[in-house]
């Protein structure tokens, strides 16, 4: 069992290992990994397996009643510190054979190990355990895999064939949003030096009386959306190939089309940017730091376990207080709702005199 108390609070952990350890007694043998186990569940087990970095064992053996043999087979190291009362021995016995410790007291503990009695009493019980009895066979079976080579062929197409994991779900989807997401950043930066030349000349052509600002961002648009419309095409071809959607047409045009949107979003976002601006470098600033909001808030990056909005609507709770010294009136509240459906709460609190917290 690999860290069976990991994620419990003690009470949780203790009936958990209460659990193994009735397991242990129907004369099972049961082999754990814990990590930071609290006396009571450390004095649970029988024995001890402790290895240090590298691999290197450093001890093998019973723990013996409140860990007395653990506790005294490493006070027997010379420099070693002596154990606290009601001290817990597993904290203790990390400490002592961590690398800092060690190495301030010269030691190495698998050559201690090594070099010990225990040491040599494990040997000789793996010799002893190892020796088959007189009269006995070993096991013998007529092929190597269970199945034939075909069953197991089948077995592993299947397995390639028809991936229902769910991190393979979750690689698909962060796949797909990574790459909308930079192709998308990517659109927006590259929009914002081209239309920032371009306003200089609109500029001087405008006052010619050329053609009107309405005309010029349709002529922008257009041109834009033919651009954007190849660019989907050939980033849909090899994207839903690739990721193993469905061969229909009518759900990869659907795919193209949300995709087509997304990127012609993004193109015109930078566009505005640039005509709302002064200059493309302002614009960039800009544009930064709404693609970093949209991403934090785009229910990708932040786990479901944190927010708490069920759907697309989305609540603005802004309090202020106005005067300590007036209890009646002491916070306003206003409310500000975004698009439709029922959901979640973001509040954003700001105290007079305090950090703001979100």
């Amino acid at each position: 069992m690999d860290e069976p108390t990991s994620g419990l609070d003690a009470r949780a952990a203790a009936i958990d290992m209460r659990t193994v350890r009735n397991t242990m007694d129907t004369g099972r043998t049961v082999v754990c990994t814990i990590h930071q186990p609290s006396i009571d569940i450390f004095e649970a087990f029988d024995e001890l397996f402790l290895m240090k970095r590298g691999g290197q064992v450093i001890y093998a053996g019973p723990l013996g009643r409140h860990s007395h043999k653990l506790v005294e087979y490493f006070e027997a190291v010379a420099g070693v510190p002596k154990i606290k009362e009601g001290y817990n021995p597993a904290t203790w016995m990390l400490e002592i054979s961590s690398t800092a410790v060690t190495a301030q007291l010269d030691v190495d503990f698998s050559e201690i190990y090594a070099k010990s009695e225990l040491y040599r009493k494990n040997e000789e019980l793996i010799k002893d355990l190892s020796t088959p009895v007189p009269g006995t066979k070993d096991f013998h079976f007529p092929t190597t895999y269970s199945q034939d080579f075909f069953t197991q062929c089948k077995a592993c197409f299947w397995k390639q064939y028809n991936p229902h994991k769910e991190q393979d779900l979750m690689n698909l989807l962060g796949a797909m949003y990574s790459a909308v997401l930079f192709l998308g950043a990517t659109n927006t930066s590259a929009e914002q030096s081209v239309v920032a030349i371009e306003r200089t000349v609109f500029y001087r052509e405008r006052a010619a009386g050329m053609y009107s600002p309405l005309r010029y961002a349709f002529a922008q648009v257009a041109i834009e959306a033919i651009y954007v419309s190849i660019q989907t095409l050939v980033y849909s071809l090899l994207i839903y190939s690739m990721i193993g959607f469905q061969m229909n047409m009518g759900k990869f045009f659907l795919f193209y089309y949300y995709i087509l949107i997304c990127f012609m979003y993004f193109a015109l976002y930078g566009m505005m940017l640039v005509a709302l601006t002064p200059n493309h470098q302002f614009a960039a600033i800009v544009m930064s730091f709404f693609l970093s909001f949209w991403n934090l808030f785009s229910s990708f990056l932040i786990p479901r376990t944190v927010r708490t909005i069920r759907s697309n609507q989305y609540h603005l709770l802004i309090l202020s207080e106005r005067n300590e010294n007036d209890a009646n009136e002491s916070s306003t509240c206003r409310k500000f709702q975004y698009g439709d459906g029922g959901g979640g709460i973001i509040g954003l609190h700001l105290w007079h005199g305090q950090s703001m917290d979100l």
